[in-house]
């Protein structure tokens, strides 16, 4: 996919601590079966996809997400499922905590004010674990796993080396954080 000169490709997510991606990624390579899992420095949970945007407007998105103030939470990631339509094998929680919905809808109601554009379809909580897959039936037995969610990022997606890239750009802590 070609990126227009002067853009980047950016998102907002909740950016799992380096031992919860490890242990994702390893329960997606024993997964995978002939799909390709996600690399564990590339796991994470999308909040709002902005795609491609002009690069002059880092700053104003970075200023924008430093004024959501949202509560720190617990995720529990109790559940995996496989979306057969985009052939995605993913984890999730069984139900999203309050304080998720309202940090989702803060940000992406401050875009919105700010006339900033981002792929509008309802938000469903999920990280997914291995793209291309055939299915789920050969995956190991999930373990729930917690995930103490005390920031957030603007992430920039990028090709290096050949390889899709997700870069945390800036991290926004929860209040009290």
């Amino acid at each position: 996919m070609e990126q227009a000169a002067g853009t980047v490709r950016l998102f907002f997510a909740l950016w799992p601590p380096k031992d919860l991606q490890a242990g994702l990624a390893a329960w997606a390579r024993q997964a995978a079966g002939s799909g390709r899992a996600m690399r564990s420095e590339n796991i994470h949970l999308t909040l709002a996809f902005l795609g491609a945007v002009d690069a002059a407007l880092v700053p104003d998105l970075t200023a924008l997400a430093a004024g959501v103030r949202f509560a720190a939470f617990r995720l529990r990631l109790d559940r995996v499922g496989y979306w057969k339509h985009k052939r995605i094998v993913w984890c999730g929680a069984a139900q999203d905590p309050e304080a998720l919905g309202a940090l989702v809808g803060s940000l992406r109601g401050r875009l919105c004010a700010a006339g900033m554009r981002y792929d509008p379809r309802p938000f469903v909580s999920h990280v997914t674990l291995v793209r291309e897959a055939s299915g789920i039936s050969a995956a190991p037995p999930w373990i729930p796993l917690l995930w103490e969610a005390g920031d957030f990022a603007l992430v920039r997606s990028a090709r290096v080396e050949g390889r899709l890239s997700y870069q945390p750009l800036q991290r926004f802590p929860a209040a009290g954080n």
